[in-house]
């Protein structure tokens, strides 16, 4: 065991579970009605505690046991065989579970962001169960577990690289959110806009410190690539955030604070898969071209598909996931067979078991509720409270 990177991965660790508690959460719940933001709080903090049992039951045994190049197994279900001495690597093997934890409650959680506003919470649970373990769970095996996707699979010798998860967590996350959307259908009223740019704000910034453990803890270990990883992360985040914001004002003639702070997550999504790859300048180029192209996609989305992507998270997380991936072949670092060959693969994957599990959940529990709950706001309704009782 190294001592110093069991450290680092400690810190890490916690750092990703503050992306989506209470980062993600924030940010999410800031772009919506206030009738409205409780749920979005109740489906993260639920989603975050049910994912946390489910890959220690068997999520993590099927990413990362040792079964085929295509299922992990469920030898190490409830961490069969690990104790506090059992090493992964130099680190703990515990400590890799817990890391890898975090990433599997951040990916279900996104696809948040799609369908606020209108969804059963009995669906949001066990769709997001049964998502993570037969979709999520599956593609980690196959491109960082060891699977067929990765060096010495069907790629060859070199596989797909993806560092931080631009196609094991944003890919998969953002098609998964486009197609609940679809199923949906849009909102009876998405006129209003968000109750609170302040929490959007502040969400985004958590979310902007968490993502150093995403893409700096993803090295799983205290060294020079770590830090390199954190830098282009910073860097990208940056840059996106200001080609956003100029990029509304030319086209509208005024940039807002909703704009910059969904720039930043854009750059941040982008940089995910290359953050271990590139350095500063390749940092600069993907961040400068996320802010106009998550934005356009956005728009083409939203006004030109007319698809209520609420929080637009296949436009943000899938797109900008997809973009940075690509951008690893463009850079020369990784194959284009690999890179696109792994992108069509999981989307394919991730589309067939994500329209399944739509269909199957919903003959269990309504996927979506009814006019009136959706009129008079999932937080009174659905869970009884209210977020600000202006009475008091």
């Amino acid at each position: 065991m190294n001592a110093a990177d069991t450290a680092w991965i400690m810190v890490a660790t916690a750092l990703v579970l503050f992306m989506t508690l209470p980062g993600l959460a924030l940010f999410y719940g800031g772009l919506v009605r206030a009738r409205n933001v409780l749920s979005v709080f109740m489906h993260c903090y639920a989603i975050a505690c049910l994912m946390s049992v489910l890959w220690f039951a068997f999520g993590y045994s099927i990413a990362f046991g040792e079964g085929n190049a295509y299922w992990g197994g469920l030898g190490k279900m409830f961490l069969s065989g690990i104790d506090a001495d059992t090493l992964s690597g130099n680190l703990p093997e515990v400590l890799f579970f817990a890391f890898q934890m975090t990433f599997a409650i951040i990916t279900p959680a996104l696809i948040v962001g799609a369908y606020v506003e209108r969804i059963g919470f009995g669906f949001v649970l066990l769709f997001s169960a049964l998502w993570m373990l037969l979709c999520y769970a599956p593609v980690t095996h196959w491109i960082w577990g060891g699977g067929f996707l990765a060096d010495g699979g069907i790629f060859g010798e070199t596989g797909v690289k993806d560092f931080a998860g631009g196609i094991v967590v944003h890919e998969t996350a953002g098609l998964a959110a486009l197609l609940i959307a679809v199923c949906l259908g849009p909102r009876r009223d998405h006129s209003k806009p968000p109750h609170s740019p302040g929490f959007v704000m502040i969400g985004a910034a958590m979310l902007w410190v968490g993502w150093f453990g995403f893409n700096g803890g993803s090295q799983l270990a205290a060294d020079g690539g770590a830090a390199m990883a954190i830098t282009v992360t910073h860097i990208s985040a940056a840059t996106a955030s200001l080609t956003w914001a100029i990029w509304e004002k030319i086209k509208f003639g005024k940039a807002s604070l909703v704009g910059l702070v969904t720039g930043t997550i854009a750059g941040l999504a982008s940089i995910t898969p290359a953050s271990g790859y590139v350095g500063p300048v390749e940092a600069l180029i993907i961040g400068a071209v996320a802010g106009v192209l998550c934005q356009e996609a956005v728009n083409l989305i939203r006004n030109k598909l007319k698809i209520d992507d609420t929080l637009d998270v296949f436009a943000v997380h899938g797109v900008g996931g997809i973009f940075g991936t690509i951008m690893i072949a463009a850079f020369g670092i990784g194959s284009w067979a690999a890179q696109l060959g792994a992108l069509a693969i999981v989307g394919a994957f991730t589309i067939v078991v994500t329209y399944v599990l739509i269909k199957l959940v919903g003959l269990v529990t309504p996927l979506r509720v009814d006019a009136e709950t959706e009129t008079s706001g999932l937080d009174l309704i659905v869970h009884g409270e209210r977020a600000y009782d202006h009475a008091s």
